[in-house]
């Protein structure tokens, strides 16, 4: 079993930057591929970022260039930087953990945060 929550959400200037944070516990946080989803408003939950125990990382289309994601298996905690913000980022992130084949499926990940609120301002 994984616990995860995330922290670092809040409300930022379009352009603005954002550093979220989800601190994991119980099993070995370093063995799960990590991800970032959000979800906004009446819309489904969709990819935003994901790094493998091995550091390999792959980005939705619509965060490449302006996002990063990171961790740091010490700290049992994963990292997404978020520069360049638009108003159309603002959702809830989640942070999720699994053995993912498909990085971008969220059914592919096993344990889930309750998500953290970005809120971009035009």
């Amino acid at each position: 079993q994984v616990q995860l929550v995330e922290s670092g959400g809040g409300l930022v200037q379009a352009g603005g930057s954002l550093r979220v944070s989800c601190a994991g516990s119980g099993r070995i946080f370093s063995d799960y591929t990590m991800a970032w989803f959000r979800q906004a408003p009446g819309k489904e939950r969709e990819f935003v970022a994901a790094i493998t125990r091995n550091g390999i990382t792959d980005y939705a289309d619509s965060v490449k260039g302006r996002c990063t994601i990171s961790r740091d298996n010490n700290k049992n905690t994963v990292y997404l930087q978020m520069n360049s913000l638009k108003p159309e980022d603002t959702a809830i992130y989640y942070c999720a953990a699994g053995a993912p084949i498909y990085f971008r499926v969220t059914t592919q990940y096993d344990y889930w945060g309750q998500g953290t609120q970005v809120t971009v301002s035009s």
